[in-house]
């Protein structure tokens, strides 16, 4: 169960202020919410993307844990190692502290969805004590905004421009959390960093689960979304609001929707708060929008209907 607000602020800043990370950018707040879940020792290993850079620039860091870089593909390779050599310590009786030492990657949607992802599933498969930790912004920030494969339909990146005969990015979205519920781990979970109970309690759980755990958290990019920074955590309402962003954990098979919105918003009214996807609202796209929303809706259905079919007694 995550602790009180007031035994939260009395623990140990993991990621500590000093990065350069821009202001309203979302993938900091992952990152402490996650470390923060936990107050057992922690080893993080880090994909080559935004987090990395903004937080190491030599000769600063901003980790207080232990903390290695890994390249865009083979972050979760080189925590599986770094977790295997642990285990094999602790049998050889070389580590005595009887603590458990958590492990726990963070990569963007470039280093997750698309480069990592072969690495990724390996460690799944192999069953590995250690969590995966997706900040997902919707495309490759750090090197210019190109898009990936978790790049919503619709929207303009330079790699999927907007112009007289494209509309943005043509293809929908990977589902990785599906992706990754098909490995039969233990547990994933989909978040938002707008609720934060719902977060830390996702990432206890992946932490102190018996194996592999994922977790796909919704982190705006300022930058390449097109928002003022202060309204960060209304977007988060907005995509969770519309069904865009569903939360929702899937715990040994079974699945489970964390929040189901009383009246669900129209995805156009998350759309509008972004200038990636302001040319959607112009006349002549909108069999473009209702494109969107089809999916959107599809897609909740879908999960509906996991959710039904897995808790069947």
């Amino acid at each position: 169960m995550v602790a009180s607000l007031k035994e939260l602020a009395t623990r140990e800043d993991r990621l500590t202020s000093g990065h350069r990370a821009c202001a309203g950018c979302g993938f900091p707040i992952v990152i402490k919410m996650v470390l923060m879940s936990t107050d057992d020792p922690v080893v993080v290993a880090n994909a080559t993307g935004c987090a990395e850079v903004c937080t190491s620039i030599y000769p600063y860091t901003a980790w207080n844990v232990p903390w290695i870089h890994s390249a865009f593909e083979n972050t979760a390779a080189s925590l599986s190692g770094v977790e295997s050599a642990y285990r094999s310590l602790k049998k050889q009786g070389k580590i005595k502290d009887d603590r458990p030492i958590r492990f726990v990657a963070f990569g963007g949607d470039g280093g997750t969805y698309d480069i990592g992802l072969q690495a990724l599933s390996g460690a799944m498969e192999r069953g590995h004590q250690l969590m995966y930790v997706c900040y997902d912004n919707g495309a490759y920030m750090n090197t210019g905004i190109q898009r990936s494969s978790a790049t919503p339909i619709g929207a303009n990146t330079t790699t999927s421009p907007t112009g007289k005969k494209s509309f943005g990015k043509v293809q929908p979205r990977k589902d990785l959390a599906a992706i990754m519920a098909a490995h039969n781990i233990p547990y994933v979970g989909q978040a938002s960093i707008h609720n934060h109970r719902d977060l830390m309690t996702k990432a206890e759980k992946g932490f102190k689960c018996d194996g592999p755990a994922f977790l796909n958290v919704f982190a705006p990019c300022r930058l390449g979304w097109g928002f003022d920074p202060k309204n960060i955590l209304d977007i988060c309402k907005l995509a969770v609001d519309s069904c865009m962003w569903p939360l929702f954990e899937v715990e040994n098979g079974v699945w489970k929707v964390n929040y189901k919105p009383r009246t669900k918003i129209p995805v156009a009214d998350y759309l509008k708060t972004q200038t990636r996807f302001r040319h959607l609202f112009r006349p002549g796209n909108e069999e473009v929008l209702a494109q969107i929303q089809e999916d959107v809706d599809r897609r909740w259905e879908r999960l509906l209907e996991m959710e039904a079919i897995t808790n069947k007694k």
